[in-house]
């Protein structure tokens, strides 16, 4: 993990030169009555996917000097429809948009992320984060990739047109071993660098 945190560091350099920092809006999943997935070892989807959002704004300052300008759509355990979480969007005029789920499915030895993109004409900025989120999830952290995909979501359709945007699903919470690494803080701040550095390859390394 400290080696994890070291490499990723690196990739700050010119952040704070740019005129504008790209502006961010990540999206955590469900919330309030909504709880989402329920892990076999009792982790709800919508506090997983808040806390790694959290865990983006708080390592966004500390590692990365504030290089991006990050909004949730959420900020606490709370219901926000999804025609509003788009449109937040697209009143800040982001840059890209990131919806962050967790995975469940009626086989409990289906594992592995997912990430999806629109399943229209998709702009070559999303699937460029998206396939160095996808190395970065497998590569670095271990985690099984079941690929990048496409689907006619609310939040990938809404924003269509007017920003990159991506789902990620980052694991079966009906997996036990998936729900136990899900469960640790690490690992969502893992899963949160992750995020970050694709964030900050995509924008400022082109």
């Amino acid at each position: 993990m400290k080696m994890y945190l070291c490499t990723l560091t690196m990739f700050v350099c010119c952040s704070l030169a740019m005129a504008q920092k790209p502006i961010v809006v990540i999206d955590p999943g469900h919330g309030g009555p909504d709880s989402g997935a329920i892990g076999t070892n009792g982790i709800l989807e919508k506090e997983v996917v808040l806390d790694i959002a959290q865990q983006c704004l708080q390592l966004n300052r500390s590692l990365f000097q504030d290089s991006l300008e990050i909004y949730l759509t959420r900020y606490s355990d709370t219901l926000v429809s999804l025609g509003t979480r788009t449109r937040l969007a697209k009143v800040l005029r982001a840059d890209v948009l990131v919806s962050i789920h967790c995975n469940q499915a009626p086989n409990e030895k289906a594992q592995g992320f997912e990430i999806f993109l629109f399943h229209g004409l998709v702009d070559n900025k999303s699937k460029n984060m998206a396939s160095i989120l996808a190395d970065d999830l497998h590569h670095r952290l271990g985690m099984h990739n079941r690929g990048i995909k496409y689907a006619n979501f609310q939040v990938l359709r809404d924003t269509h047109g007017h920003c990159p945007s991506l789902l990620l699903e980052t694991g079966f919470v009906s997996n036990s071993l998936e729900a136990e690494f899900t469960k640790r803080t690490e690992s969502r701040k893992a899963i949160a660098l992750a995020l970050l550095q694709s964030l900050i390859k995509t924008f400022y390394h082109d």
